[in-house]
Order: structure tokens, then sequence, then C-alpha cells
């Protein structure tokens, strides 16, 4: 991969007693794994900015620094954003 082909970075935004997170952290893993991307989950319960900014939003997914989805993360839509 050249340098002005830069991968995608997939951030998976979560906080404690989301019952939305854990389908959301599934689908961004098999979608990253299927795609060789790596991805990272931030909590943001100790966050006030991130939790002011997406605690009614949760889980929210960003791609390259841009939110993409939240609350479901749609698996087809981010096949879309990474795919190659």
């Amino acid at each position: 991969m050249d340098s002005s082909q830069q991968e995608p970075r997939i951030r998976l935004l979560t906080k404690s007693g989301c019952h939305l997170c854990a389908a959301a952290r599934q689908t961004v893993e098999a979608v990253a794994a299927r795609h060789g991307v790596d991805w990272d989950e931030v909590r943001i319960d100790g966050d006030l900015d991130l939790l002011q900014r997406y605690g009614e939003e949760v889980p929210v997914l960003l791609v390259d620094g841009i939110q993409r989805d939240f609350w479901v993360i749609d698996a087809a839509r981010l096949e879309k954003l990474i795919g190659s």
C-alpha cells in the first residue's frame, strides 16, 4: 500500500450498560477481519467531552475520524466504507 492510500481507521465508541454495544462490537470485528483492517474500541464513560458529544448515540462508529453510524452498526455500509 502506498502512502497516498492509507488504511481506514475504525473506532467504535461504547459505554458501560449499553445493550447495543455487544452487537456493534461483533459487527465491526467481523467486517474488519474480512478486510484485514485494524480497529479499536473506546469506552466514553470517563471522558466528559465524549459523553456530551456521543452519550445518547452509542455505540458510535467512526471511520477516519468521521461519524458514519450509530445505535445499530450497518455491516453493509461499513463494508462499502472500508472496501478496497
